[in-house]
């Protein structure tokens, strides 16, 4: 008999806590979800992204993907670290509540 679908939860948050975000990637993975998070850290260098134009276009396609995932997803989890939530992670936030997601946080906003 087949299990019931696990929870899909979105990870969101600013790369720059690239390691807090792995680490909320491990415990939710762990709590049996399962998890879309960035795939990119745009602030580590990277031969995709060596130069600016290069960077900049990623940005975009990532940014909207990133909105997909989000679509995708049962709930978000933000990843905010001494409740730090910059202008992306805001947008994203604003478009889960627009879909109606369920949003948690790993700090208090």
């Amino acid at each position: 008999m087949p299990q019931p679908r696990p929870t899909v939860v979105v990870l969101c948050g600013s790369t720059a806590y690239w390691d807090k975000l792995a680490e909320a990637n491990l415990y939710e993975t762990a709590a049996g979800r399962v998890v879309l998070a960035p795939g990119c850290n745009l602030k580590e260098p990277h031969p995709l992204w060596a130069d600016q134009q290069q960077a900049d276009r990623l940005k975009r396609v990532l940014d909207a993907l990133h909105l997909r995932k989000i679509d995708m997803a049962d709930e978000v989890l933000v990843v905010n670290p001494d409740g730090y939530i910059g202008d992306s992670t805001a947008r994203e936030i604003d478009y889960a509540r627009s879909l109606g997601k369920p949003i948690r946080y790993t700090e208090q906003p």
